[in-house]
């Protein structure tokens, strides 16, 4: 799988594999989607783990200067671009689906529970999975695992749970995330957990072609630029280091995750904090409709408010109204073990649901740790067509 060295075979993507690299596109998207499930490992598994690296590494210095001259016969001929617009299709697809028709940032307020326990389950998972793959447990392998889990306590401790929607920051989040498409066993959206920013970036996706698409793109756009960095430049670091120091590299990645699992502990104490940003907009637009159908709520990432007429003398078709955006930000959040006290539970408000919670909780963790479970023992057994050796 070293894609360090020489050059990239030629695309062979056939058209009649349209229907077939979709669905593998929309299984990956998939795993972007739930924090703990690997794009890298769904590559393996799915068998276009080197065709997926080698047109990622198509597109290098020759063929960004094709372009730049206008050379498109030459450019597109070097760049693996039918398989890339076909894979990429079907994550696209996966990403609206889980954020438009089953609204996954929505949910983590609504059943914060039953979503991260799911998250919790996967992750726990994925660590089992990949320290029982571990080929020895030398003194490096303890001692990778321990600095990497001290690392991702430490990370999830420091960042804060309020991480800014400055651009730069948003790049940053969307160069580290995708390292995660290349590199089996960690997740991107798990990334995004740590960095706080897993709903406000399915979240803007959702509100594609919504009164609220302009917002979503102040967004999307600088993580998109960030996103195309980072399968240019990290992804390729990343790789290396797991080619020269491989053992090391994936027990600190191992012990990271481990680690980390402590902002996924599906029952939290978790404060929330309002910010509030005003926009004048025209009376009969959209956006003024969903806000006067919108309720205030702490179980929603955010809401809108109608406020008052601007100009209440102009003629109706030119009133204007205010429409205020009450985000809800998470700014303390710690873990807490639950009893299964029917009465005590009733009155803990730090669930959502009473003993219902906990029991949803735990199930969606045993869930979450099946299905990570069921996914290793499918790649062991071959149940699906291992990676063609061409």
């Amino acid at each position: 799988m070293d894609f360090s060295k020489g050059k990239p075979e030629k695309d062979k993507t056939p058209n009649s594999e349209f229907f077939s690299l979709f669905g593998k596109g929309f299984i990956l998207g998939s795993a972007d989607v739930i924090p703990g499930v690997s794009g890298g490992t769904m590559a393996l598994i799915l068998g276009i783990y080197k065709r997926l690296l080698d047109a990622i590494r198509s597109v290098d210095s020759t063929a960004i200067k094709q372009l730049f001259r206008l050379r498109l016969s030459s450019f597109f001929e070097s760049v693996h671009w039918k398989f890339g617009l076909i894979l990429f299709a079907g994550i696209f697809s996966a990403l609206l689906f889980f954020t438009r028709v089953v609204p996954l940032p929505v949910f983590m307020y609504t059943h914060p529970e039953l979503i991260y326990g799911l998250f919790f389950g996967l992750i726990l998972g994925s660590v089992f999975l990949l320290v029982k793959d571990l080929p020895n447990f030398s003194p490096i392998v303890f001692i990778s695992i321990g600095a990497g889990t001290l690392a991702g306590f430490w990370v999830v401790t420091l960042v804060p749970t309020d991480t800014p929607d400055h651009p730069l920051f948003l790049f940053f989040t969307g160069s580290l995330s995708i390292t995660a498409l290349v590199l089996p066993g960690i997740s991107g959206s798990f990334i995004l957990l740590i960095l706080r920013k897993y709903d406000t970036i399915l979240g803007s996706i959702g509100q594609l072609g919504t009164a609220q698409t302009i917002d979503a793109l102040f967004i999307l756009v600088p993580f998109g630029f960030g996103v195309v960095f980072g399968l240019a430049a990290f992804a390729r670091v990343l790789s290396w280091l797991l080619r020269k120091y491989y053992l090391p590299t994936l027990c600190i990645l191992i012990g990271f995750m481990a680690g980390s699992l402590y902002i996924l502990w599906p029952f939290q104490d978790r404060e929330f904090t309002e910010s509030y940003r005003s926009q004048t907009v025209a009376v009969n637009s959209p956006i003024a409709s969903l806000a006067e159908n919108s309720s205030p709520t702490d179980r929603a990432p955010d809401y809108l408010i109608l406020g008052d007429i601007v100009n209440p003398d102009a003629p109706e078709s030119e009133q204007l109204v205010e429409v205020i955006t009450v985000k809800n930000k998470l700014v303390s959040s710690k873990p807490f073990l639950p009893g299964f006290n029917r009465n005590v539970l009733k009155k803990d408000d730090r669930l959502t649901d009473g003993l219902k919670s906990v029991i949803q909780g735990f199930s969606m963790l045993t869930a979450g740790l099946g299905i990570i479970l069921l996914i290793g023992f499918l790649s062991r057994k071959k149940f699906i067509k291992p990676e063609s050796k061409e």
